[in-house]
């Protein structure tokens, strides 16, 4: 996953994240909103083939990129604990 950052300030970050679709991007927005910090995570695909553009802005001193990456932490903890509980075959 490529991650190229268009855009960062204080409270402010615009990223487009090649590769992903909406499903990916739709539980990471989710994600990162359940955090109190932020105030705005959305996504935008400008054209049906093209890579998703990321926004977050946060509230206080709250890092745009440090809630992105909690949020990401917490996906993948998600994904550990389901594929834990799966029986083996």
């Amino acid at each position: 996953m490529n991650i190229k950052i268009l855009e960062l300030e204080k409270n402010k970050a615009r990223l487009v994240i090649s590769g992903e679709g909406h499903t990916y991007m739709n539980a990471l927005t989710e994600e990162i909103l359940m955090d109190p910090g932020v105030d705005v995570a959305r996504y935008l695909i400008k054209f049906q083939f093209s890579d998703p553009e990321l926004l977050v802005t946060t509230k206080g001193d709250r890092d745009p990129l440090a809630a992105i990456k909690d949020a990401c932490a917490r996906l993948s903890g998600y994904c550990t604990d389901l594929l834990e509980k799966m029986p083996e075959r």
